[in-house]
């Protein structure tokens, strides 16, 4: 069986910041339904990689490329477009509208893709990840792990091909933190999707199917 080809592409990255180098060479790829993990120390320049990759900011030097289409030759509504339909993208916090119910803010999201099956779509993703008696619920009323998985089903309403999360379980305790991990790994699995995930926890870390580790400025494999 031949290896599944790489959905993303990351061709010499080079990334500075006041002059200081964050990100030196960088080449490596994800390949297509692959659940890769992304450690480092603080400051070690992983949410710069995963904004590169979401073509949220471009390198200094090198390439992204997104099936076989180079993000760094976009402008910056090429890239908005893209990330609007074949990246969802998840935070440590800040994912949700606060004023919204958990329903409204996937809504919100999915109205892009799917305008008349936007209430529909809503609940379906909120029962997947088991959080359907919180639909009509605010942020504020919801435990962290709750407002954690609603942000996971606000990514997955698009139907991305490429989910990065950046430390969403680092304000949680560590069995929430591995509930709301598995949950994203079952669903990436589901869906085939490519997902890229950043955390300081080795165990969660340990999960992926391919750690990698980003140490001065540069991507390996341990």
């Amino acid at each position: 069986m031949q290896p599944a080809a790489a959905l993303v592409r990351l061709d010499g990255l080079s990334k500075s910041y006041a002059e200081r180098p964050i990100l030196r060479e960088v080449s490596v790829d994800l390949r297509r339904g692959e659940i890769a993990s992304l450690t480092g120390a603080s400051g070690s320049g992983k949410s710069t990689l995963l904004s590169l990759l979401a073509g949220l900011t471009v390198p200094d030097e090198g390439r992204v490329l997104f099936d076989g289409h180079e993000i760094t030759a976009m402008d910056d509504v090429g890239r908005a477009r893209l990330r609007g339909r074949r990246i969802g993208i998840v935070l440590q916090s800040g994912n949700l509208v606060p004023f919204l119910t958990a329903q409204e803010n996937i809504a919100l999201a999915t109205r892009f893709s799917d305008p008349r099956g936007a209430i529909r779509q809503a609940r379906d993703l909120l029962a997947e990840l088991g959080v359907a008696d919180r639909r009509h619920h605010l942020p504020r009323r919801m435990s962290g792990g709750q407002a954690q998985r609603v942000a996971v089903a606000v990514a997955l309403a698009n139907e991305p091909d490429l989910l990065l999360a950046d430390e969403i379980t680092g304000q949680l305790d560590s069995a929430t933190a591995a509930q709301v991990m598995e949950i994203i790994i079952d669903a990436a699995r589901h869906r085939g999707l490519t997902v890229l995930f950043v955390t300081h926890d080795r165990n969660l870390a340990a999960r992926a199917e391919r750690r990698l580790v980003l140490e001065d400025g540069r991507v390996e494999e341990p």
